[in-house]
C-alpha cells in the first residue's frame, strides 16, 4: 500500500519527508514524489517513477528550494501505470494546491469529466489529479483574505465517492498542511513545535513517538499553532491521543541483510511479549479491552474468522482450539468473499477479525457487514489506533511490534497466540475449560518462545537444503490437523518470496488428484503431526511418505524430536520440539520461513519487498 508523509516544524521538510518515505519503502511502491512550500511562497515538487533511488537523484541533479513545510508519497499503482506523470505529488495546472492520496476514488471519471468542461486540463492517468484541481476550485470559491484549505478540504472530501487518505499543502496558506480520511489510514505525529501526518507511526517514529488517531471521515488541519481535527462537516472531533511503545531501532534491520531475517529472529521475543499480562492477579485470563459483556459471550452460538492471507491461515488454526476447547462451531472464511455470499449471523455469531495492520480493506468492510448484522465483533491486531480495533467491539493486541518484511512472520506467530488465547479466554467465560486447565495451556504457551528459539539455533541444514533447491520448479506441502494450515502458509510464504509454484495440501486428501503431481525429484515438505497426540493422524501421514517416496520424490520431513517412524523415509529431516498438538504450528512455521527466505535469496530475489506484493492491502 501507498506511504504517506506531511510534515510543519522547523527543520529542512525535505529531509523529513524523505526520511519518512524510506521507512515506508516496505509497504510496496513503484513511484516517488515530494512538493515543498517554498520561502516566497510557490511550491516545488519532483517525483520519478520506480524506487527511492531514482527520485533522490533527480533531487541531486536539480535540487528543490529549501523549507520547512512538505509532503510525499509512495506510490502503488492503481489508476494509470507506474509513470512520471502519474506519480504523486499532483497539482492544479497555476501549481499552487499539492495532492497525494492513498486508496481509490470512485467516482473520479464523472469528476475528470466535469472539470474539463470547465477548462481544467489533467496531466495524468490518475484518479487523484482530481482532487488537486477541485480543491484549487474550492479555494477560489471561499475567497477571503487568507486561504481555507481545510474548509475546501472539507467540501471536497463530501463529494468524494470510495476509500481514500488525502493530504494536501497549498503556496497560498503557508505553514499549513491538510489531511483527510475515510477508510484508509493516517496518523499524526505530534513533536516538539513540529507535527507529522503519515500512514504509519513508522514514517515519524525517529521525531516523535507520542501520536493521535483520526477516526473515520475527519480532516486534520496541521500549522505551526497545533493541530485541528473536525469531521468532513467542520464539526469538531474526538481524538484520541497514543503513546507508540517502540522506538526508531525496531524499524531499522540492526545488523541483518533484510528485515525478514531480522523479524524471523524477533519472534522468541514477539510471542513473549503477546502473552505478556494476560493473567490477573485471581489467576483469571484477561484480554486487552473487551466491550462485550460475559453473558453475552456465554450466549454465543457461532464463531466465524475474517481475515485475509497469512492471517487466514491462522484463523484456521484458531478454528481447531476453538472448537476444542469451547464445542461452539467455528467457520474460516476469507474477508474479501465474506459479505458477498450472504453470511447467517445473528446477535449470537461472534466475529473474530484478524489483521496485522487493523486497516486490512476487505477484512474491514466484512466486520462492518458483520455489526449490521448484530453480530458482535473481536478484532486481533498489531496496531494500535487503527481502524479494525476502533471499529470493534473488543480487541486483542499482538506485541509483534513493527513488521516491515511484506512476508509475514512474526504477526503470524502472535496471531496464533492472540487466537489461542481468545480461545481459552471463551472457554474461561463459558465454563468449558476449568481454571487450572487454562493456566496448565498458558504455562504450555510460556515455552514456545524458549522452543521457537530452538528451532532458530538449528536452521543450517535448512538453509543449505533451500539453497541447493534454488532450481526447483515447484514444492509442495502437505499436512493434517493444524499441520495442514501450517502447509498452506508454508505454500504462500514460498510464492511470495520466491515466484515459485507452491501448494498446500491436506494430506489425507493426497490420493484425491494432488498425488498426480508427484514426480522425480519433486520436493514436498511434510508436516507431520506428533505422534503423542493425533497418533492415529501420525500413522496415515507415514504412510503419505511413504507413497510420494515411492513415485520419486524428495521427501523433507519436519517431525517433533524422538519421531523415530520417519527417519526411514525422510531424505531431508527437520526436527521441531516437543509439543502439545494444538500449539505445534507455533514450532513448525518456522523452519517453512527460513526456508522461503533462504531459497528467495539463493534465486537473487528482494526478500523484504517482494514483486507486485505491498504489506497492507487497503483497497478491495
Amino acid at each position: 500500500m501507498c506511504g504517506i508523509v506531511g510534515y510543519v516544524g522547523g527543520q529542512p521538510a525535505l529531509d523529513v519527508v524523505l526520511s519518512g518515505l524510506k521507512r515506508l519503502e516496505y509497504r510496496g511502491y513503484d513511484s516517488a514524489g515530494v512538493a515543498v512550500q517554498t520561502p516566497d511562497g510557490p511550491l516545488a515538487t519532483e517525483k520519478r517513477a520506480g524506487k527511492l533511488a531514482n527520485l533522490e537523484k533527480a533531487l541531486a541533479e536539480n535540487p528543490l528550494p529549501g523549507g520547512t513545510v512538505g509532503i510525499g508519497h509512495t506510490r502503488w499503482a492503481t489508476h494509470g501505470g507506474p509513470t512520471d506523470a502519474n506519480a504523486h505529488p499532483h497539482t492544479d495546472n497555476a501549481t499552487e494546491v499539492a495532492v497525494v492520496h492513498n486508496g481509490i476514488i470512485e467516482n473520479f471519471a464523472a469528476l475528470r469529466a466535469e472539470l474539463a468542461e470547465r477548462g481544467h486540463v489533467l496531466k495524468s492517468e490518475t484518479d487523484t489529479e482530481v482532487v488537486a484541481h477541485l480543491l484549487a476550485d474550492e479555494v477560489r470559491e471561499l475567497g477571503g483574505d487568507t486561504v481555507d484549505l481545510a474548509e475546501a478540504m472539507r467540501r471536497v472530501c463530501r463529494r468524494l465517492d470510495g476509500a481514500f487518505t488525502l493530504v494536501a499543502t497549498h503556496a497560498g496558506a503557508p505553514g499549513v498542511v491538510v489531511g483527510a480520511r475515510r477508510n484508509s489510514p493516517l496518523v499524526v505525529g505530534r513533536g516538539a513545535g513540529e507535527y507529522f501526518l503519515a500512514s504509519d507511526v513508522a514514517a515519524f517514529i525517529a521525531h516523535t513517538r507520542e501520536a493521535i488517531e483520526l477516526g473515520q471521515d475527519q480532516v486534520v488541519e496541521l500549522s505551526r499553532d497545533g493541530v485541528t481535527v473536525t469531521d468532513f462537516l467542520g464539526r469538531p472531533a474526538d481524538v484520541r491521543e497514543y503513546h507508540v511503545d517502540w522506538d526508531a531501532s525496531a524499524a531499522e534491520k540492526g545488523g541483518y541483510d533484510y528485515f525478514m531475517l531480522k523479524e524471523i529472529a524477533e519472534q522468541p521475543r514477539a510471542v513473549a511479549d503477546t502473552l505478556l499480562g494476560r493473567i490477573d492477579g485471581e489467576g483469571r485470563l484477561t484480554l486487552d479491552e473487551v466491550r462485550i459483556d460475559d453473558q453475552v459471550l456465554r450466549e454465543v452460538d457461532k464463531v466465524v474468522i475474517v481475515a485475509c492471507g497469512t492471517a487466514y491461515h491462522a484463523g484456521l488454526i484458531a478454528k481447531y482450539a476453538i472448537e476444542h476447547w469451547t464445542r461452539i462451531p467455528c467457520e474460516v472464511e476469507v474477508a474479501s468473499e465474506f459479505r458477498y455470499r450472504d453470511p447467517i449471523m445473528d446477535q449470537q455469531t461472534l466475529v473474530i477479525a484478524i489483521s496485522q495492520s487493523g486497516e486490512t480493506m476487505d477484512t474491514l468492510m466484512a466486520l462492518r457487514h458483520a455489526r449490521e448484522q448484530g453480530a458482535k465483533v473481536l478484532a486481533i491486531c498489531n496496531t494500535n489506533g487503527s481502524t479494525i480495533p476502533r471499529e470493534s467491539d473488543a480487541v486483542l493486541y499482538t506485541h509483534a511490534g513493527p513488521e516491515v518484511a511484506v512476508a509475514s512472520t512474526k504477526a503470524f506467530l502472535t496471531q496464533l497466540v492472540a487466537c489461542y488465547l481468545v480461545a481459552l479466554y471463551l472457554g474461561q467465560v463459558r465454563g468449558t475449560k476449568w481454571g487450572d486447565e487454562i493456566f496448565e495451556v498458558i504455562r504450555q504457551l510460556a515455552d514456545a518462545p524458549k522452543q521457537v528459539e530452538q528451532v532458530l539455533e538449528t536452521m543450517e541444514p535448512v538453509r543449505e537444503l533451500a539453497r541447493s533447491l534454488a532450481d526447483a520448479s515447484a514444492v509442495l506441502f502437505l499436512g493434517r490437523h493444524v499441520g495442514f494450515p501450517v502447509a498452506l502458509e508454508g505454500a504462500l510464504k514460498l510464492k511470495e518470496l520466491a515466484y515459485m509454484h507452491a501448494e498446500g495440501f491436506a494430506a489425507g486428501e493426497l490420493k484425491h488428484g494432488p498425488i498426480a503431481l508427484i514426480e522425480q525429484d519433486l520436493p514436498v515438505v511434510v508436516v507431520v503431526p506428533s505422534p503423542r497426540g493425533r497418533s492415529v493422524l501420525h500413522d496415515k501421514i507415514v504412510s503419505n511418505i511413504q507413497e510420494i517416496r515411492a513415485r520419486g520424490a524428495k521427501t523433507i520431513v519436519v517431525a517433533e524430536e524422538g519421531d523415530e517412524a520417519v527417519v526411514p523415509y525422510a531424505d531431508h529431516l527437520v526436527r521441531i520440539p516437543v509439543t502439545p498438538t494444538l500449539l505445534q504450528p507455533l514450532v513448525a512455521t518456522v523452519p517453512l520461513q527460513v526456508f522461503a527466505c533462504e531459497l528467495a535469496t539463493a534465486k537473487g530475489h528482494e526478500v523484504d519487498q517482494p514483486r507486485n506484493l505491498a504489506k497492507s492491502v487497503t483497497v478491495e
